[in-house]
């Protein structure tokens, strides 16, 4: 009798040879990802430091244009027509370093920075407004009457270093009351987006923001023929405080960069004197920021805009035509990549400008 040794299935060496390879293939693709990935890390933190760089250059560039800017000797004031501004710049620039100078897409070394630099002077200051420069500014907007001894006074609850309410205003027991509870700060604003806890604009941000709370968009007669709020219905301001206030300046306002209602938060200066300011300012063309520009070298100048000679003598505090305080934006820019970046600069004079912030967007 013939016996024959048992066989093995056929086929099973082909399986197991083509399950080897496919986990093999898995393995090898999956190795190939993370190096992909490893080697992009690589190259996302080589740019970030490049765009660091960058983004500081462009603040070097802001603090040279602005040295240069008060070098000029023909123009002591600072205008929103001259290069700094994003303006084509005045007589005196074109014979300066500042001639042909572009703020746009400026090369340095691979990478590109645009510089955009807004001076602070064009705003109030916060920390040293008033209650009549706060009322007078919620009075600008449109506030209720209600509401604006109430955030007037707890706005400047909130900066003051007591803990004693005013009439209306509030401190941290009002503040410990509610959910999330948290202390009024009692100390000087460093951001302004700090009025977004204080009590009167943390339940109506609309009015640090402007515009209305909604997301609905107006009709076309909303706001438009003087009726009161509906009830329930949000009020729709035409600027916010952000528009009018900010944490850092010199205390001074720019008469040459203010705008209209900036401008009448100076005492003594309504709507029309705002609007010939501005006019008198724009020069022949009617427009801002051009060649033909005719900005006031000195507040004495306001005379010019109908403001009587005393009340020019009194300004003399509050008003100038130079700026000290400026926010620098530096868009930096490598191939696809690209951050934003804000500095704050203090210029005391052209070898003395202090950088006293930088951060990233």
């Amino acid at each position: 009798m013939k016996i024959s040794p048992p066989t093995r299935p056929r086929g099973i060496a082909l399986i197991i040879v083509m399950i080897t390879i496919f986990v093999l293939s898995v393995m090898a693709a999956i190795f190939v990802a993370s190096m992909k990935v490893e080697t992009k890390l690589a190259q996302n933190a080589d740019h970030e430091q490049q765009l660091l760089w960058l983004g500081r250059s462009g603040v070097e560039l802001a603090r040279y244009v602005l040295a240069e800017q008060m070098k000029i000797t023909g123009e002591p004031y600072d205008a929103l027509n001259q290069v700094w501004a994003g303006g084509p710049g005045g007589l005196a620039e074109s014979n300066s370093p500042l001639a042909g100078l572009s703020l746009d897409n400026y090369q340095v070394g691979d990478g590109f920075v645009s510089v955009k630099i807004i001076d602070l002077e064009r705003k109030v200051n916060i920390n040293t407004a008033n209650a009549a420069a706060l009322q007078q500014a919620l009075t600008l907007m449109g506030a209720g009457a209600d509401s604006i001894s109430i955030i007037s006074d707890s706005i400047q609850d909130w900066i003051d270093a007591d803990d004693n309410p005013r009439l209306t205003g509030a401190e941290s027991d009002y503040y410990q009351s509610l959910n999330p509870p948290y202390y009024a700060k009692n100390a000087p604003m460093d951001d302004l987006s700090e009025l977004l806890l204080v009590r009167g604009i943390a339940d109506h941000p609309e009015i640090y923001w402007g515009g209305s709370a909604t997301n609905h968009t107006p009709a076309a007669f909303q706001h438009k023929l003087g009726f009161v709020n509906a009830p329930n219905q949000a009020a729709d301001y035409p600027f916010g405080l952000k528009d009018i206030f900010t944490p850092i300046s010199s205390g001074s306002i720019n008469i040459n960069t203010a705008d209209e209602n900036v401008l009448q938060m100076i005492p003594g200066v309504d709507e029309n004197t705002a609007q010939n300011i501005i006019k008198f300012r724009n020069g022949p063309d009617g427009m801002e920021g051009t060649e033909d520009d005719t900005p006031f070298q000195t507040p004495q100048q306001l005379v010019s805009a109908g403001l009587s000679p005393s009340l020019v003598a009194s300004l003399s505090r509050i008003c100038t035509t130079r700026s000290f305080t400026f926010e620098v934006h530096v868009t930096a820019r490598i191939g696809d990549y690209h951050r934003e970046y804000v500095a704050i600069l203090y210029r005391n004079s052209p070898t003395d400008i202090q950088v006293l912030s930088f951060y990233w967007k």
